[in-house]
């Protein structure tokens, strides 16, 4: 879900820098270069992600250690089974 959040905000962004190029130049957007535009959209959304997805990021980080913990447990189970004698 926090990619989604992150593609999301990266093309709002570049929409934003798009239609301020278009209100600059008075509705001309063609000829117009790609490579500043994606170049700004993902800079400026990348610190943007920051502070707007703080939430989203930390709930993230939550659950990627739960999983995580929880595998950690079910290895160290299965190896105490295997060093039992009989086992």
């Amino acid at each position: 879900m926090y990619t989604l959040w992150r593609l999301g905000l990266f093309v709002a962004t570049y929409a934003l820098v798009v239609g301020a190029y278009a209100l600059l130049r008075k509705g001309e957007v063609f000829p117009m270069a790609f490579g500043w535009p994606l170049l700004a959209a993902l800079i400026v959304s990348s610190i943007a992600s920051i502070y707007l997805l703080r939430g989203q990021r930390e709930r993230f980080a939550a659950v990627v250690e739960r999983r995580a913990t929880t595998a950690s447990r079910r290895f160290e189970a299965a190896r105490s089974k295997e060093d039992e004698p009989g086992g």
